[in-house]
């Protein structure tokens, strides 16, 4: 069972920065494809950020402000937020599928708070 759990979230000022880092286990990193997705209260869950066969894709309004990025010899994904807006407040999950297959995983979640 593929298990990914989130961390880095917290309470920053507006045009502060945080970076969440999402670690899986379960099986071999390099089968999973991984994104981020976030939810605001009342709102319908949305793509972040995530990998492309040719690179990364973005939401366009966090383009230039985030990067996701991922180091497989720790089995984790990054999500370095920039430059954050109290519109940016929500909870971060990590998300991810196998590359063969269907079947795909979510974090519990963490909380993402600007502050004006």
């Amino acid at each position: 069972q593929v298990q990914l759990v989130e961390s880095g979230g917290g309470l920053v000022q507006a045009d502060g920065s945080l970076r969440l880092s999402c670690a899986a286990s379960g099986t071999l990193f390099s089968f999973l494809v991984m994104d981020w997705y976030r939810q605001a209260p009342g709102k319908q869950r949305e793509l972040v950020a995530g990998f492309t066969k040719g690179g990364t894709t973005y939401a366009e309004y966090v383009k230039g402000r985030f990067t996701i990025s991922r180091d497989n010899a720790k089995n984790t994904v990054y999500l370095q937020m920039n430059s954050l807006k109290p519109e940016d407040t929500a909870v971060y999950y990590c998300h991810a599928r196998l590359r063969v297959g269907v079947q795909d995983y979510w974090g519990q979640g963490t909380q993402v708070t600007v502050s004006l």
